[in-house]
């Protein structure tokens, strides 16, 4: 138990006395000066390409199959 507290505790208490600090991150105010062109966001419907499809009885399946394949002379 005291090995595991040591090795979790001494990295934590040698960080602490680093000398530099981490650099500084970007806020999101540089994003106004980036030269890059990014259109704006627009609100979108999720529900906006949906169209309504009922339900349809199988077609027998040999037809659909005759149908797709390809046509020529077949080994």
């Amino acid at each position: 138990m005291k090995r595991k507290f040591l090795v979790v505790a001494l990295p934590l208490l040698a960080s602490g006395c680093a000398a530099t600090s981490p650099p500084d991150v970007g806020t999101a105010d540089d994003s106004a000066i980036s030269p890059a062109h990014v259109s704006p966001v627009t609100y979108t419907s999720p529900v906006s390409g949906y169209t309504h499809r009922s339900s349809a009885d199988p077609k027998p399946w040999r037809d659909q199959n005759d149908a797709q394949a390809p046509q020529g002379d077949a080994p």
